[in-house]
């Protein structure tokens, strides 16, 4: 199906594509946009592909239910990675002194600095897996990339953050600092 009829296609079932979407995703309308535009995407940009094996309206009504469901999965992943982190922030909050918590903000703000000079790929599938919980093959479909160049990046990054933390004075006196603190303690 060329791009002008498969555009024509998409406009003559918005409307229904619209409310398939909503029941998909609870009746919320919000929910309900975003996943019809990701439909939309992916059709357009021919990562779902319309084959004739059934009507182009079965398809895509399957297309949205699958992407609804795979957003309410990312969903719920990221609820309860953010419902672990905050138990471990409660357990661990008070046991941090403030030189911990010294320690801790100067890391952070090290490791900030070591992925500024990656450069942009290695960067870029660091932050989607560590910092936005992706899969290694979900942040390959969003760089738009193999899995195999996501790897790649992935692994050269890491690499690369580790020899700038080795090499960074700061990274030395922080990890000593805390030695000497853990070292001090009865």
């Amino acid at each position: 199906m060329d791009n002008v009829t498969l555009r024509a296609e998409l406009e003559r079932l918005h409307r229904e594509s619209f409310g398939w979407a909503l029941n998909c995703c609870a009746r919320d309308p919000a929910e309900a946009e975003e996943v019809l535009q990701q439909v939309y995407l992916k059709v357009l940009e021919g990562r779902a592909q319309y084959h004739g094996r059934a009507s182009f309206r079965t398809w895509l009504f399957a297309v949205i239910r699958k992407t609804a469901a795979d957003e309410r999965r990312r969903y719920m992943l990221r609820r309860l990675r953010l419902l672990e982190y905050e138990e471990r922030a409660e357990r661990n909050g008070s046991d941090h002194g403030p030189d911990e918590t010294v320690c801790d903000s100067e890391r952070r703000t090290l490791f900030q600095q070591a992925l500024a000079v990656l450069p942009e790929r290695q960067r870029e599938v660091l932050l989607l897996v560590f910092y936005h919980d992706l899969h290694l093959s979900d942040a390959a479909e969003v760089m738009g990339v193999s899995l195999g160049s996501a790897r790649t990046h992935y692994e050269r990054g890491k690499k690369r953050l580790r020899e700038w933390m080795k090499r960074s004075k700061l990274w030395h006196e922080i990890e000593w600092g805390r030695t000497a603190v853990a070292a001090a303690l009865p």
